[in-house]
Parts: C-alpha cells; sequence; structure tokens
C-alpha cells in the first residue's frame, strides 16, 4: 500500500495493491499497521458509513465538533468522486487550503482525514459509492457545514456540471462567516486531542 500525505496536514491518500487474474481481483482497502503508522496513532473505529449519490451531487463541506471530533477513513468502491478535504482548523498555518483525491472504482484509492477538517466530494457517475470508517458515531448537536460553492475556498469542481446539494448543505455559511460564528475547530485544540490519541 502506498501512502502520501496531502496538502493538508492530518490527511493521507492510500494507494492499495491491487491483485488481479481472469476471476476478478483483490486487494486490501485498509490496513491497521499502515494507517497507525501514517497518522501516528490507532484509528479507533465507532462507525461505518455508506452513502450512493448520482452524478452531480455534491455533498460537505462537513467536520464536527473538537473534542472528540470525527476522524474518517473513506473510500469509493464503485462510481467515482472527487472528495476533497479542507483545512479549517483556525490558526492553522494551513488554514484554508484544500486538496482533492479521485476515488474510484478504478484505483480504489483511499483518503483519511483528521480530526477537525473538513471533507466533501462531488459524484462524477451515477451511483457513486462511498464507505466511511468513522472514529466516532454521528453526533447531531456537534456537526456542521461549510458552503461547497464558497468562492474564497480553491475548491476544483469541474465547471461543466451541475451541481445538486441538500438544502442544509445549499444554506451552509462561508468559512468565513462560519470563522465569525466561532463554529470551526481551533488548531491548537486539534493537536492536543490527537496527541492525547497517542498516548493511550
Amino acid at each position: 500500500m502506498q501512502v502520501r500525505e496531502l496538502k493538508v496536514p492530518g490527511a493521507f491518500e492510500f494507494t492499495p495493491v491491487q491483485h488481479g487474474d481472469d476471476r476478478g481481483l483483490f486487494l486490501e482497502w485498509f490496513k491497521v499497521a499502515e494507517v497507525t503508522e501514517a497518522i501516528g496513532h490507532p484509528l479507533n473505529l465507532a462507525q461505518a458509513n455508506l452513502s450512493v449519490s448520482r452524478a452531480g451531487t455534491l455533498r460537505g463541506i462537513h467536520f464536527a465538533d473538537v473534542p472528540a471530533g470525527q476522524a474518517k477513513y473513506v473510500t469509493c468502491p464503485a462510481g467515482a468522486v472527487l472528495d476533497v478535504i479542507v483545512d479549517i482548523r483556525v490558526g492553522s498555518p494551513t488554514f484554508g487550503t484544500v486538496d482533492a483525491v479521485l476515488l474510484d472504482g478504478k484505483d480504489r484509492r483511499a483518503v483519511y482525514l483528521a480530526e477537525g477538517l473538513g471533507h466533501g466530494f462531488l459524484a462524477l457517475e451515477d451511483n457513486s459509492t462511498l464507505t466511511y470508517l468513522c472514529s466516532t458515531g454521528y453526533n447531531p448537536g456537534g456537526e456542521h457545514g461549510i458552503n461547497p460553492l464558497d468562492p474564497a475556498l480553491d475548491f476544483p469542481w469541474p465547471e461543466d456540471m451541475e451541481f445538486t446539494l441538500s438544502p442544509k448543505d445549499e444554506q451552509a455559511p462561508t468559512l468565513a462567516e462560519a470563522a465569525a460564528a466561532g463554529l470551526l475547530p481551533d488548531y491548537q485544540v486539534c493537536l492536543d486531542y490527537i496527541e492525547s490519541l497517542r498516548v493511550k
């Protein structure tokens, strides 16, 4: 498995080795040892999610309060999505930085994002399926969003596609509005929380 750190610190891309023959193929899409080595602590799993989206569906940008936040390990076993991660941690030297990874049923990459980062994706094909391994369960009171069409952020969305958003995502604040409202996680708090996971 190849591991690459993204432009957003605390986010990684994992590319598995695929073993194929005339019957099909086999791969290991999640390996505890490789993930632990990359992120510096074990990824405790509390919930596994699956979403299916038609082409043009734009979901995000979502994040959770820290602590405890929600780290995610995300892959796309069918279809294709443009997966984006945003540094929304107030005080981070890379605040506002965006990176993107193509997740699809060909290369079968996965991405990991640490607690305190924003996450979203655009489905590029019908029936695009994402699976998420999550460090915490769904906590509606601690979940927030940033508008995925915020013009101040450098999202690499294709210009020739019409987007479908949920009303909640469409009405989400911009990054600047979320910061002014005190919704964004604090960089040092995130670092301290992640450090506490390393010493357990």
